[in-house]
């Protein structure tokens, strides 16, 4: 199976190891990578700030990029969910809504793409630690993947999983709503980490780079004993 990877902004600028964790777990479950190396940013930030003909220009770079692709998977549930809102943005355009909604039909978030076409329920890992886990917003309410991180987890061998308290609220991130309503965003990243701590947990666990850096570097700055993974590591771990 051929799977092209959307790395994503934030993976490739600031987490490149979890690209490198993407790379090496899907390998193991036998798909062949390929990195279009022409792809750009999705245009969410951009598009979620009103600059709608703005972004056109970047998604039209990415929908040419993957067109030839069998399937797209990504570290993000965020971006992948961006893929997906593609075909709505470009509605009634003649030349770009057919290859948008292609582009929406083969992507997948990571833990999606392994648990519902991969079939594959527990990869083989292991790790050791008391963790938690975040359910960010755009992948758990807009593109719909809940259970497939959980089952993923649930079979990781050694692993000890406490449900954070609160789990469907926000973190505080937003993309750009942390950097425009930056007081309010603390407030709502320092209520997660609490939630956190009350669980015990040594490690945060989550799908979204965006999420884990804001909530990772409050955690820093509070001083807090708690180490930030992202999921991809996790199941990549033996």
């Amino acid at each position: 199976m051929k799977v092209s990877l959307f790395a994503t902004c934030l993976v490739d600028l600031f987490l490149s190891n979890v690209g490198k964790a993407t790379v090496e777990l899907l390998e193991k479950l036998g798909c062949e990578i390929d990195f279009p190396e022409s792809q750009v940013c999705c245009g969410q930030p951009s598009y979620n700030s009103g600059y709608v003909k703005e972004s056109k220009e970047a998604m039209k770079r990415m929908i040419e990029t993957f067109e030839d692709a069998e399937y797209v998977v990504s570290p993000s549930g965020s971006c992948a969910y961006m893929f997906h809102e593609y075909q709505t943005i470009f509605k009634n355009d003649p030349n770009w809504e057919h290859r948008a909604k292609e582009l929406a039909e083969k992507t997948y978030e990571l833990t999606e793409f392994i648990v519902d076409v991969l079939k594959v329920e527990d990869v083989g890992a292991r790790f050791e630690g008391n963790v938690t886990y975040h359910t960010s917003c755009h992948m758990t309410r807009l593109l719909g993947v809940k259970k497939a991180p959980i089952i993923l987890l649930n079979n990781v061998n050694g692993l000890r999983m406490t449900e954070l308290p609160g789990k469907e609220k926000c973190c505080g991130f937003g993309g750009t709503f942390s950097v425009k309503m930056a007081q309010i965003s603390e407030q709502m990243v320092d209520e997660k980490v609490s939630h956190i701590e009350e669980t015990e947990a040594d490690y945060l666990i989550g799908a979204d780079a965006g999420c884990l850096m804001n909530i990772g570097g409050r955690i820093e700055r509070k001083g807090k004993p708690i180490k930030v993974l992202h999921i991809a590591e996790v199941l990549n771990s033996r």
